[in-house]
């Protein structure tokens, strides 16, 4: 898939280097050795981590399906069941990070496990409900629900710490993380002056994870013919997409605040967070365009990827670790919520110049790199002390392709959606092995306007379009309901 500056053989070797350093990454429990996961990164976070674990599973599933799978029964085993101040446990929670043997005393509440975490919980019923449209075994299936379930429940009685629909975190030990998000370094939550937030704060990106929580809760309730359950999530998701959209939504400024502070005012940065909305679908239809508009923006895009935090912020610094670098799966994630919502020229822009990125890092994406502009940096700029490998950003460029091909398979219609945005001329993809239900591999194949799948089961129909919003392929209906996939939007992008 070439551009001016991207050849064919760079792509293959990023994706190559992507699936070894995967490969490296994974770690296994002596007592289930078939279950794989991916530790966070190298050399420092060889453990299992809820969110890191999670959202890289979720990018690779293109490769190995099983690190999702693995991850999920994983972190079910070790979710919580009772209220402990020190690790922060509490029930129906997903972990932090786990650290066994010799390294136990390196987690956070140093007892081995340490739960402070907001977002990985909801994201765990997300994997689960993703993994469920590329197939996913009934005694897992089995296993895994009654725990998504739990997670819900931890999402409403402790995640939602004040009754406002909103999910919060506040650290309950001096030993913990202050900021809970993925932005846990301390000062990873600030406003556009620069003044830092103070808890309980509720994230804007967790309520995206919450909704599409509840959208993939309705799926897994419609597969297995439960709709009462089905009909409960979906009006819950559609009640916080209303509230999301009011009070985060910054209308004089056009984007959406970062989150909201322990007085309910909105944490008026402007940051990346917004793209990980776009890509869960709680953002309206009708402010996608402006969200898109900042994200591609000179304050936001360097040419690399997208800042974390954008340059005209008062806590910007290109060289910090949160606010103003460019992290790969951050970027990988808003190039496809960009293209989830029809900005498909800026979403292969965003993709095309993270790939671009990685070549100069010789196939290997790094945890972070500075976010100083390509036009006066002709190559990326390395930040000091990053992972790498590192399990988000080896992910990353197996997310980007999925999102130029808009692959998404969907067992539950016996569907298969594919609708590859590459260049139509001197264009060659081969993609063999990609997994598919259970055991079977697929072998996608695209020359210029050309595209095939060969390995796909009879009863499998191939679509070649975008994914329609899954409120449709549920037959759920209803003003206000679910509008996640490539939903139509007006203006700032080509189909």
């Amino acid at each position: 898939m070439p551009t001016a500056n991207l050849r064919n053989e760079a792509v293959e070797k990023v994706i190559r280097r992507s699936q070894e350093d995967l490969g490296s990454l994974r770690i296994f429990n002596p007592d289930h050795p078939d279950r794989a996961v991916v530790a966070a990164g190298a050399p420092w976070f060889m453990a299992l981590f809820g969110r890191d674990s999670l959202l890289a599973s979720f990018m690779s599933l293109l490769l190995d399906p099983s690190l999702a799978k693995g991850t999920l029964l994983t972190l079910a085993d070790y979710q919580g069941t009772k209220v402990e101040a020190a690790s922060e446990e509490e029930p129906g929670r997903i972990l932090h990070e786990v650290r066994l043997g010799a390294t136990a005393e390196l987690a956070l509440g140093g007892s081995g496990v340490y739960y402070g975490t907001v977002d990985a919980t909801p994201l765990f019923v997300v994997v689960l409900a993703e993994l469920s449209r590329w197939g996913l075994d009934d005694a897992a299936m089995r296993q895994l629900l009654p725990a998504a379930d739990r997670a819900i429940r931890w999402m409403e009685e402790y995640g939602d710490r004040d009754g406002d629909g909103f999910i919060e975190y506040q650290r309950k030990t001096e030993k913990g993380l202050r900021n809970q998000g993925w932005k846990d370094s301390v000062d990873g939550i600030n406003f556009a002056d620069g003044t830092l937030a103070e808890p309980p704060i509720a994230l804007c990106e967790v309520q995206g994870y919450a909704y599409a929580a509840y959208i993939g809760r309705a799926l897994l309730a419609t597969a297995i013919g439960d709709p009462q359950t089905a009909d409960i999530c979906v009006a819950k998701a559609s009640r916080l997409k209303q509230a999301f959209n009011d009070q985060f939504w910054l209308a004089d400024r056009g984007y959406f605040a970062i989150a909201l502070d322990k007085d309910k005012k909105p944490v008026d940065a402007l940051a990346s967070n917004m793209a990980h909305c776009l890509w869960a679908g709680i953002i309206d239809d009708d402010k996608a365009g402006q969200v898109a508009g900042h994200l591609m923006s000179p304050e936001m895009f360097t040419g690399w990827g997208i800042r974390t935090l954008a340059s005209s912020m008062g806590a910007y610094n290109p060289a910090s670790y949160h606010n103003g670098s460019v992290w790969p799966h951050d970027t990988a994630i808003a190039a496809a919520g960009l293209m989830r919502h029809g900005f498909v020229d800026e979403a292969r822009k965003v993709a095309y110049s993270l790939l671009e990125a990685a070549d100069h890092f010789d196939g290997r994406l790094p945890e972070l790199f500075c976010g100083l502009d390509r036009s006066k940096y002709p190559e990326p700029v390395p930040y000091p002390a990053s992972c790498s490998p590192q399990a988000w950003a080896s992910a990353a460029p197996v997310h980007l392709i999925r999102t130029l091909l808009r692959f998404d398979p969907g067992l539950p219609w016996n569907e298969v959606w594919l609708a590859p945005t590459l260049p139509p001329h001197n264009t060659r993809f081969h993609f063999d092995n990609v997994p598919f239900s259970g055991d079977g591999r697929l072998s996608i194949h695209i020359d210029g306007a050309s595209v095939s799948v060969s390995g796909l089961p009879k009863h499998i129909r191939l679509r070649q379009e975008p994914r329609p919003p899954l409120s449709e392929l549920l037959n759920l209906g209803g003003e206000g309901k679910e509008r996640m996939g490539n939903s139509t939007t007006t203006g700032g992008g080509s189909r």
